[in-house]
């Protein structure tokens, strides 16, 4: 297990004590053990060290107290300040993105999630390819100064985008084998919801209060990698498509979240959004717009929204919820842990989906007398009239049944 220092800078007037937090928890999560933890005080990077020359030689002496095998910076470094600082402290140096991509690399068990975790990675590596010397550089532009051929950095780069091309290709067959699945998903008469939010609010907690199910819960980052769904059941009989997705974070990398695109193409897929948030944590606020930038990211803005500020219990005065709940439309306050608040957030989604359906009058042939059932389960039969020669019925559907049904619909409103 490596022996870690956590580097990170402390500009003036701004609270990193959450930010420390967070970095804290995605090294556990890596599986790190935190020895040490070396602040600097700047408002901005160094170009060539990231916490200056000085500090570099300080992070140098402490890592030899210490005993360090592996120093990571809060933030991303550009190559070069990675290659001066590994010189400078002469082990091994990772940013946050490397130590977020670890963890993936951990959590991924599915042939998608490690093709997209493989994918990512060789996309970080690529610019960070150097050599040194004239190696790198051709000797001349004539016949006979055009040097030996490639060199060995430049070789290394060919092939990683080979790679690159043949995991793009890869999991563009992924994605349309999911793509098959989605459609035949999509013939099942359930609307669909897709669970976001910061990693560890608390989601597959939700998921499995919700639908009953055992999805894996851990308070380490990134726990749920790959996407699971389940169906939900709501009172009076409704039900939902419940899918739980990869945690985000702030400052997601945008390859990685091109990377993952697949994974995240339930999330875009869904006909309304669940956002749970950890209404615990101090940050709460800052944690809400980093999802929404991911989602922003995604083109999914505009989707209906369920806000569930989540681990109510954790809070001694729930003023601020109640007053948040006010504030915010079609939101809950509840304790997915302590299964509080449940039946009120059941409620609002039971709302949302019926502001998804559409009203339709039916008029049924008896040996179509299946497409009834398909409306009592996609949504809610107003009334059946069943006459000699067919099934007249009334109903409140989602919009996909409504368009199957299309060719039964009265469009005079009568039968």
């Amino acid at each position: 297990m490596d022996r870690a220092i956590l580097v990170m800078l402390d500009p003036p007037n701004l609270q990193t004590d959450w930010i420390w937090e967070e970095l804290r928890q995605l090294a556990d999560s890596a599986g790190a053990t935190v020895i040490s933890e070396f602040h600097q005080r700047r408002s901005r990077p160094d170009p060539a060290y990231f916490i200056g020359r000085g500090k570099a030689e300080e992070l140098y002496e402490e890592v030899q107290s210490n005993g360090a095998t592996l120093v990571i910076f809060g933030e991303d470094l550009t190559p070069t300040q990675q290659r001066n600082l590994e010189d400078a402290v002469t082990v091994r140096v990772i940013d946050r993105t490397q130590l977020i991509l670890d963890i993936f690399a951990q959590r991924a068990h599915t042939k998608e999630g490690k093709l997209q975790v493989e994918l990512a990675q060789l996309e970080y590596l690529l610019p960070r390819l150097t050599g040194k010397g004239t190696e790198m550089t051709r000797l001349g532009g004539g016949i006979g100064t055009r040097g030996p051929g490639e060199t060995k950095l430049e070789v290394d780069r060919r092939r990683i985008r080979v790679k690159i091309t043949d995991l793009e290709k890869e999991l563009l067959e992924v994605v349309q084998r999911r793509s098959v699945q989605k459609q035949a998903r999509r013939k099942l008469p359930f609307p669909s919801a897709a669970l976001v939010g910061y990693t560890s609010a608390g989601k597959s907690t939700l998921l499995n209060t919700l639908s009953g199910s055992d999805v894996l819960v851990d308070r380490r980052l990134f726990a749920t990698l790959d996407p699971t769904t389940r169906r939900v059941v709501l009172p009076d009989g409704w039900a939902v498509l419940m899918s739980d997705t990869v945690g985000f974070i702030r400052n997601l990398p945008h390859f990685l979240v091109a990377a993952f695109r697949a994974t995240l193409e339930e999330v875009v897929e869904a006909d309304f959004l669940i956002h749970v948030v950890d209404a615990s944590h101090p940050e709460m606020r800052q944690q809400m717009e980093a999802v929404n930038a991911v989602l922003a990211e995604l083109g999914v803005v505009g989707k209906p929204v369920v806000t569930v500020f989540n681990k109510s219990d954790l809070l001694y005065d729930q003023y601020d919820l109640r007053r948040l709940v006010a504030e915010i439309p079609n939101s809950a306050y509840i304790s997915a842990q302590q299964r509080e608040g449940i039946r009120y957030l059941m409620d609002r989604i039971t709302n949302t989906i019926k502001s998804l359906l559409t009203r339709v009058t039916l008029e049924i042939p008896y040996d179509r007398s299946d497409l009834v059932s398909i409306c009592y389960e996609s949504g809610r039969v107003i009334s059946a009239d069943y006459r000699t020669d067919r099934i007249v019925v009334e109903a409140d559907v989602a919009q996909d049944v409504a368009a199957r049904l299309d060719k039964y619909v009265v469009r005079d409103g009568s039968s």
